[in-house]
C-alpha cells in the first residue's frame, strides 16, 4: 500500500477551519477515525485555539456516530492527552491542535492505545475509509455515549513527576522563568515545577487562542521577553513552550536561547551516563553533536524523516530509550515515546540539580557547531516540483531520507525540505566553520527563491 497521504501531514491533519476544515469534513473524517478504531472508548482533548471547542464537539459527534463511546478531556496539553490515553486505558485518542501553526489554523491528531500518534500506514487507512466513504454509521440506538474525563491533567502531572528525582531537584532550589506562550502548557507546568520547590515566575501565562503574547512557536527571535526576564530576575533557567505544550525551548542564566538539539544533546549525555549503549532516535535535521556525544557513551543514533510520529514509531520499533528533534521536542521512553514539554523540563531540572553548575557552563562542554535556519513561502501545490528542481541542482554528497540533505564536507551540511504543516520550504544548515555555512545558506537560499518564482510564473 502506498504511504502517500492526501490529508495527514507531518503531524496530523491541519488547515484553516471553515476553509480546509469544514464542519462536514471534520464530522465525516471523525467517522472514518471511529471506524478505524472499531471500539472505544476514545479520549478527545483540545488546545486553546478559538476554534478548538467547536472542532472537538464535531470530532466527538463523528466518533460517536460510528458507535464508539467518547470521553472529553477538555483543555489539555497534547502530551497530557497522550499519556492519559495510555495510563487510563483508552482505546485511542484525538487531539485538536495545530501546535506551533499560526492562530487561524487548527488540526486533528490521532493517537493509538499506546498514547503515540498512529503509524503512517494507519493514517493511509483512515484516509481510505474516508475517501471510499465506507465509515460505519451506527443505528441511532447504538450511537456512542459521551462523558467528561476530569483526571487528565492530574494524571499527566503525576506521571511526569514519577520519572525524576524529586528530592535532588528540591535541594537545588531553582528559580525558573516560564514563557507559557498563552498555551495549554499553563494548565500543568507551573504546578509541577512549584511542587518541586522551584520558584516559578511566568510570562504569557493565560490561555489565549490568538497567542497574543509572542505567537505559538517559540524561537530565538520571539523569546526576547523570556531572555530579559531570566536576566533581570537572576533565574537559573528559562523555558518556553509551543501552542500545545509538547515542545520546550530553553534559556540559560545568561539569557541565551538554545535550540532543541543543544539542550536535547545535553539530556542525551546526561541520561546515557546511566544507560550507556542505549539507542537514540532523531531526525535528519538534528545536529551532529548528538552523534558525537552518543558515540562517547557507546550508543548509536538512528536518523528518521522529520516529524514527531517518525521519531516515536522508530523508538518503539527499535526499542530506543531517547528521541529528540531540533525544534525542542524530546522523547523519553520510560514515560512515553512522545515529545513532552513538561517531561523535558523536569529532566533538564534534574540534570542541572545533579550537576550543580550554572546551565551555561554545562552547555559549554558539548561539541561546537554553527547552525542556521531559513524558510521560504511556497504554495503547497508546487512543493514537489520545487524539490525535484532543488535535487537536480544539488552538488556534493546528497541524502534523501527527507527532502534533500547536501554535505559540503564531513562537518558541513544543508537540508532543504518541504514543510508538512505549512506552505513553506524549510532550510537547515550546520558546520564547524561559520563562514562556509553562511556562504552555503546564501547560495541555496538564492536557488530556492529562484526556483519558486520561476515555477510560479509558469
Amino acid at each position: 500500500m502506498s504511504l502517500e497521504r492526501k490529508f495527514f501531514g507531518t503531524n496530523g491533519i491541519r488547515g484553516i477551519p471553515g476553509v480546509d476544515l469544514t464542519l462536514e469534513f471534520i464530522v465525516e473524517m471523525s467517522q472514518a477515525i471511529g471506524t478505524y478504531f472499531g471500539k472505544g472508548p476514545i479520549l478527545v482533548g483540545y488546545d486553546g485555539r478559538l476554534s478548538s471547542p467547536l472542532i472537538s464537539k464535531a470530532v466527538s459527534a463523528g466518533v460517536m456516530a460510528s458507535g464508539l463511546d467518547v470521553s472529553e478531556a477538555g483543555l489539555t496539553p497534547t502530551p497530557g492527552l497522550q499519556y492519559s490515553v495510555k495510563k487510563l486505558g483508552y482505546n485511542g485518542g484525538v487531539m485538536i491542535t495545530a501546535s506551533h501553526n499560526p492562530p487561524q489554523y487548527n488540526g486533528i491528531k490521532v493517537v493509538g492505545p499506546d498514547g503515540v500518534e498512529i503509524p503512517r500506514q494507519d493514517e493511509v487507512e483512515i484516509e481510505r475509509i474516508y475517501i471510499d466513504r465506507v465509515y460505519k454509521r451506527a443505528d441511532w440506538r447504538d450511537i456512542g455515549s459521551y462523558r467528561s474525563e476530569s483526571a487528565v491533567i492530574q494524571t499527566y502531572i503525576e506521571g511526569t513527576l514519577s520519572q525524576v528525582d524529586e528530592d535532588v531537584i528540591k535541594k537545588r532550589d531553582l528559580k525558573v522563568v516560564l514563557d507559557l506562550g498563552n498555551s495549554v502548557a499553563t494548565l500543568a507546568i507551573p504546578y509541577a515545577l512549584s511542587s518541586l520547590g522551584c520558584k516559578v515566575l511566568t510570562i504569557n501565562g493565560h490561555i489565549d487562542g490568538e497567542f497574543s503574547g509572542r505567537g505559538p512557536e517559540p524561537t530565538p527571535s520571539t523569546l526576547s521577553g523570556l531572555s530579559n526576564n531570566v536576566k533581570s530576575s537572576g533565574a537559573d533557567v528559562g523555558i518556553a513552550y509551543d501552542g500545545d505544550g509538547d515542545r520546550a525551548i530553553f534559556c540559560d542564566e545568561k539569557g541565551i536561547i538554545h535550540w532543541g538539539d543543544m539542550t536535547g544533546t545535553l539530556l542525551v549525555n546526561y541520561l546515557l551516563k546511566k544507560s550507556p549503549g542505549a539507542l537514540v532516535v532523531t531526525t535528519v535535521s538534528t545536529s551532529q553533536m548528538v552523534d558525537l556525544v552518543a558515540k562517547k557513551r557507546s550508543s548509536k543514533v538512528l536518523r528518521t524523516r522529520v516529524g514527531s510520529v517518525e521519531v516515536s514509531r522508530a523508538m518503539i520499533d527499535n526499542d530506543a530509550l531517547l528521541g529528540l528533534e531540533e525544534n525542542g521536542g524530546f522523547f523519553y521512553a520510560p514515560h512515553i515515546q512522545v515529545r513532552d514539554g513538561l517531561m523535558t523540563s523536569l529532566l533538564i531540572l534534574e540534570a542541572l540539580s545533579h550537576d550543580g553548575r550554572p546551565f551555561s557552563e554545562i552547555l559549554l562542554e558539548l561539541p561546537k557547531f554553527h547552525q542556521r535556519k531559513a524558510k521560504f513561502q511556497c504554495p503547497n501545490e508546487i512543493k514537489m516540483e520545487v524539490m525535484r528542481e532543488i535535487e537536480r541542482r544539488s552538488k556534493g554528497k546528497v541524502e534523501k531520507i527527507d527532502g534533500v540533505k547536501i554535505w559540503a564536507d564531513e562537518s558541513t551540511w544543508i537540508l532543504l525540505r518541504p514543510s508538512g504543516t505549512e506552505p513553506l520550504i524549510r532550510v537547515f544548515g550546520e558546520s564547524k566553520d561559520a563562514k562556509i555555512l553562511d556562504e552555503l545558506i546564501e547560495r541555496y537560499s538564492s536557488i530556492v527563491v529562484e526556483i519558486i518564482e520561476k515555477i510560479k510564473e509558469g
